[in-house]
């Protein structure tokens, strides 16, 4: 591997330290480990959450952003004013942001990222995010009017997400393998199959990060995972895939656990236009024949909350409609019957990387058998789970877990993987955009949840926790995650 001189300087630092007495962190570096890699380097293009993982707020920015405990504030927007209709957006830039090239960011590049992610050619996997965008207009230099097709109560919210993040022209045609944003760190190395290095931003418009540099450690296998952290070869572990290790850290006083929630809805997705998934018996009858508690205890370690349908539960409109598909083995089976399957099928079940995927795929395999729905397991990559299940629609049903926030409105996308088509709930999710009035959103938001509960498009498993373990004395780490993102911009080492 090329050694960087700041890198070496850094190293030997280190080791100077070290051989005085010092921590080796009094360097200023971190390193982060997480399960999965990202296939690529740009959030703008790619369903991928690993990929914000890495990059949100560290690496890029968009005009809002959010914060651990879920709120949106200003990102590179300090400020906005809304017109009375609602469908005007004007917003107030930042004054002496660049890139980390050195190139200036302002109203140009907003509009570039706007504009490209919304254009018809747009690989964006959030691109509904923009579709309410009829026009961009740049006013001056630090101003950018953005004019709504209708007014839209989520569009700052929606502006927070990291598929919404600013780009620049300049770098687009290398952001997958370098990334170029205006955060408080840089990117420096990628080194595939092992780990990401970022660096400090000298020249950020904000609050300086604490930490010099941040490593991202990619470490797969729980096994390997728990035995990185008990050597102490990583500092912190985020999304900790092996959760019956966890009591045994938190005896350990070097170190300390934080149990989060995340925006995760985990789901046994259904393919929706696949026979026989296309009857809604048969999504039914898979509903009932799975039993979350035992897919909870034994793949998660009795860590999750059961869902009901696609709503966080902390969300304050959230309706727990988990009775309305309790495990009922024999009820499947006459469920079945009557969409005339009493023998069953044979279907495929693709599990991306995810330990709650491998080991509740597992468990959900044996359940479903128990009624007479037989499953070819395959293990994918994520960039192979992309490519068959995300992009290419070949399955029959997968495990994972949606991290986007507020993301109920995939299901009013019929051309969305799971390819569920209610023309009904559509012109529900579009008319709760339009409605401001917090009691008539509540009432639609149980509406939505009442429907798709109804139509069993998915079996609704558990809403995915966040663990964190991190040596001790680390201060700054989100314990929950209103976003996919691992945000070490705040974070420290600790007395």
């Amino acid at each position: 591997m090329y050694v960087t001189p700041r890198r070496a300087a850094l190293l030997g630092a280190t080791a100077i330290l070290s051989a005085f007495g010092f921590a080796a962190h009094a360097a200023g570096d971190m390193t982060v480990a997480m399960q999965l890699e990202p296939p690529h380097l740009d959030p703008t293009s790619a369903a991928a959450g690993a990929i914000d993982s890495v990059l949100y707020s560290n690496v890029f920015e968009g005009l809002t952003r959010f914060m651990g405990d879920g709120s949106v504030v200003p990102g590179l927007a300090e400020s906005w004013e809304i017109s009375e209709d609602g469908t005007v957006y004007t917003f107030k830039l930042r004054s002496g942001v660049t890139f980390h090239d050195g190139t200036t960011m302002d109203a140009e590049d907003v509009k570039f990222s706007l504009d490209r992610a919304r254009a018809d050619d747009s690989q964006n996997a959030q691109k509904p995010l923009f579709a309410g965008i009829e026009s961009v207009e740049v006013v001056d230099p630090t101003t950018v009017k953005v004019t709504l097709s209708a007014p839209d109560g989520n569009f700052l919210f929606n502006m927070a997400w990291g598929d919404a993040v600013i780009v620049a022209p300049e770098s687009i045609e290398n952001i997958k393998a370098m990334p170029i944003g205006t955060g408080a760190f840089k990117f420096d190395e990628w080194v595939q199959g092992d780990r990401i290095e970022l660096s400090k931003n000298a020249d950020y418009w904000g609050t300086p990060a604490s930490l010099d540099s941040v490593t991202f450690k990619f470490i797969s296998d729980p096994t390997a995972a728990f035995a990185s952290v008990m050597a102490e070869d990583v500092d912190v572990f985020t999304a900790f895939p092996a959760p019956e290790n966890l009591p045994q850290f938190e005896a350990d006083p070097r170190f300390q656990v934080l149990i989060g929630s995340t925006e995760g809805e985990t789901i046994l997705s259904t393919n929706n236009k696949m026979p026989p998934f296309d009857n809604v018996k048969v999504r039914e009858a898979l509903a009932h024949a799975i039993n979350r508690q035992e897919i909870i205890d034994g793949a998660m370690f009795g860590y999750g909350t059961p869902i009901g349908t696609h709503f966080a539960p902390h969300n304050p409109a959230y309706v727990d409609l988990t009775a309305q598909s309790n495990y009922d083995p024999e009820l499947a089976k006459s469920l079945l019957a009557e969409a005339g399957f009493p023998d069953g099928f044979t279907t495929t079940l693709k599990l991306p990387p995810p330990s709650y995927a491998r080991r509740g795929g597992e468990i959900i395999a044996a359940q479903l058998r128990a009624v007479g729905i037989e499953t070819e397991i395959s293990n994918l990559e994520w960039a192979q789970w992309l490519e068959q299940v995300f992009n290419g629609k070949d399955f029959g049903l997968t495990i994972v877990s949606h991290t986007e926030p507020f993301d109920i409105g995939i299901y009013a996308r019929p051309d969305y993987y799971f390819q569920y088509d209610n023309p009904a709930f559509q012109e529900l999710i579009a008319k709760l955009g339009t409605t401001s009035d917090p009691a008539m959103r509540t009432e639609m938001l149980a509406e939505a949840q009442q429907i798709i509960a109804d139509d069993y498009v998915n079996g609704y498993l558990f809403q995915l926790p966040l663990h964190t373990v991190a040596k001790a004395g680390i201060t700054g780490l989100w314990q929950n995650a209103p976003t996919q993102a691992v945000d070490m911009t705040g974070v420290a080492w600790g007395e």
